[in-house]
């Protein structure tokens, strides 16, 4: 059995979750290109209620299979862990079928009723079955984590990205080039656009079903490779369950009041933009060049830009710093289950420290930049462009608190309060809903309330967390400390980048990317200097 370090499993996460998004950027860019804001707020309406499903059945999940795994290894129960990862496939299949068909059932209410984007509805039907596959991959993930081998986890996700990328083009591009054949099918109110989205979203589905057959045949070779079934005592079949829902409900409850952000948006930005269309339609035409777009087509172009676009490009860093918190659960789980203070100490602050490392430099990149980044992966979407760059600059600096905030909650998790993520991200979810409420009907502030509200909604889970973190292990974080280096060298970073984009001729193609290679490199000569990178280890 490999036992890897906390740093190791991270990185081979972070590098597994960095070939993923590479491969879903080359993915979702042309897809957003080939759809446009109204295609993909079809796509993304699937995608708001698949989420907090998805959280429910199959994210907490892997927590929960790693927690206990880990625990059990930790005192040589392998016997037990073997048995965890049987009764876990069995039960979670159940829920995953349960929750497939819950999705097919409130597809179309859903879409019409909550949404405000009746079309959306072939799009949600097509995601249903990835709650099945979701909640299998799981609990083989969850296993392989427990044991401390991220390899898996990490193969399983490029998997998934590859497929996800093949089939999902492949599938939307056809679609459209067929649109008498493909319509010809489908009932009355479904245009070629709504059908190109279902598609996409299919290779979605496609996509997780690649990576359940994966780990299926990985997962194999759990029972022979060595040591778990050789040695330890077993718990009846009721105690594991009850152990399992135990670590289970508060973290999947957790995912999905993080994921209740994407829902509020889905639920709250199409009709509170309406508001603001009525008050000033002439204003979004002036403001956003929405030629040949219908006033009552506005808000759900706006949508579909903001969450095509500039939630597309929020998401990319905090996926990957992510990684950091799924590598340190099992080892920060260990050590605090056998009372090592000082350890569970050294890996709080290591953790954090190397989240920051990679997010504040890119919050910031992301904020200076915000127009140029969507304008270089959307040359041919001006429009939802200008719509969404404004948003997307407030959202940088809310990419930093959500980034750091991961790693807390899997360090909640491994020191047995699994619950409290629960109540601390409630409170942001209350602020983003309010934000969203108050601001998005301003026709000046339009879509960009939505950012805002995002990110006055990590900055106070973030605050939260570390206080009630601290208070309840005892181990002393200076945040100020920890954080200065990295955000002072991150200003540098923006600083010199946003200088040298502005000084090389716009229509130099290569400006952007020598703009961000110039602000790297500043940021790691600054780094060095202020001793940004010393407890990255």
């Amino acid at each position: 059995m490999k036992n890897q370090s906390f740093l190791k499993g991270s990185v081979i996460l972070i590098a597994s979750a960095v070939i993923a998004k590479a491969v879903g950027a080359l993915f979702k860019i042309p897809l957003t290109n080939m759809l446009g804001g109204l295609g993909m707020s079809y796509f993304s309406c699937a995608y708001g209620l698949f989420l907090p499903v998805y959280a429910l059945t199959a994210t907490g999940l892997t927590t929960a299979v790693a927690k206990l795994t880990a625990e059990n290894c930790a005192f040589s129960n392998y016997k037990n862990a073997a048995k965890i990862r049987r009764i876990s496939l069995l039960l979670f299949s159940a829920v995953g079928t349960a929750g497939t068909l819950l999705i097919l059932l409130l597809a179309v209410p859903f879409a019409g009723k909550i949404a405000a984007c009746p079309k959306a509805w072939l799009s949600v039907m097509m995601i249903a079955p990835s709650v099945l596959f979701g909640c299998i991959t799981a609990v083989y993930r969850g296993c392989w984590e427990g044991m401390r081998n991220m390899y898996p986890t990490a193969l399983s996700q490029v998997v998934e990205a590859v497929v996800r990328l093949a089939a999902g083009l492949a599938l939307c591009s056809w679609v459209l080039s067929n649109e008498q054949t493909v319509l010809q099918y489908l009932p009355d109110g479904i245009d070629i656009t709504a059908a190109a989205s279902a598609a996409a979203v299919l290779g979605i589905t496609l996509s997780t079903l690649a990576g359940t057959l994966f780990l299926y045949i990985r997962g194999t070779g759990l029972e022979k490779s060595s040591p778990l079934l050789k040695s330890g005592r077993e718990q009846s079949g009721r105690q594991i369950i009850k152990s399992l829902f135990a670590v289970l409900v508060p973290v999947a409850l957790g995912s999905i009041v993080t994921n209740l952000t994407s829902l509020i948006d889905l639920a709250t930005i199409i009709r509170c933009l309406d508001k603001a269309a009525v008050l000033s339609p002439d204003y979004f035409y002036e403001n956003f060049g929405l030629s040949g777009i219908s006033q009552v087509e506005i808000s759900e172009f706006i949508y579909g830009s903001f969450t095509g676009l500039a939630v597309t490009v929020f998401n990319l860093v905090p996926s990957v710093t992510n990684m950091f918190g799924k590598g340190i659960l099992p080892s920060l789980a260990q050590a605090w289950t056998r009372s090592d203070r000082n350890e569970s100490e050294r890996l709080s602050r290591s953790v954090l420290k190397a989240t920051a490392f990679l997010a504040v430099p890119s919050g910031i990149g992301i904020t200076v930049l915000s127009k140029e980044i969507l304008l270089f992966l959307y040359p041919d979407r001006v429009a939802e462009c200008t719509v969404s760059a404004e948003s997307l600059g407030f959202l940088g600096i809310g990419v930093i608190f959500l980034a750091l905030s991961f790693p807390l909650f899997s360090m909640f998790q491994a020191i047995g309060k699994a619950d409290l993520p629960v109540k601390l991200m409630a409170v942001g979810v209350i602020v983003k809903f309010a934000g969203n409420m108050l601001l998005i009907p301003i026709p000046s502030v339009n879509v960009s309330g939505a950012a805002i509200a995002t990110l006055l909604c990590y900055f106070v889970i973030f605050i939260l967390s570390v206080f009630f973190y601290c208070k309840y292990t005892g181990i002393r974080i200076k945040i100020f400390s920890l954080l200065f280096p990295s955000v002072l060298s991150g200003i540098f970073c923006g600083v010199t980048a946003r200088a040298v984009y502005s000084a090389l001729p716009l229509e130099n193609h290569l400006a952007l990317p020598l703009a961000i290679f110039a602000g790297g490199v500043v940021y790691l000569i600054v780094s060095a200097v202020t001793g940004n990178a010393k407890e990255l280890r």
